[in-house]
């Protein structure tokens, strides 16, 4: 929920014009504001933010639901992980 100064409820599709009207006024294209979670989850997971982390910050219940909707992220993570181990075993470097 978001609030005004003054701790009034402000109204979700009053939020979501304000976000459509700046996103295009900064030339960005324009998605839904709920989407800007998904966004987030996407890109913080590919930069390697652990996703307990992720699964905090947007609020779930437990790691689970968070990598039960955002897997889709994990197998580029899994192959750089791999990748990581292995040179520690064998003593080459890794990428």
């Amino acid at each position: 929920m978001f609030v005004r100064e003054n701790g009034q409820p402000i109204h979700p599709q009053a939020l979501s014009q304000a976000f459509e009207r700046d996103a295009r006024e900064a030339g960005l294209p324009l998605i839904r504001f709920h989407d800007l979670r998904h966004s987030y989850a996407t890109v913080a997971l590919s930069a390697g933010v652990h996703p307990k982390v992720v699964s905090e910050r947007l609020g779930h219940s437990s790691i689970a639901v968070t990598l039960d909707n955002y897997s889709h992220v994990i197998p580029a993570l899994e192959e750089e992980a791999a990748t990581r181990i292995a040179a520690l075993i064998f003593g080459t470097p890794s990428p």
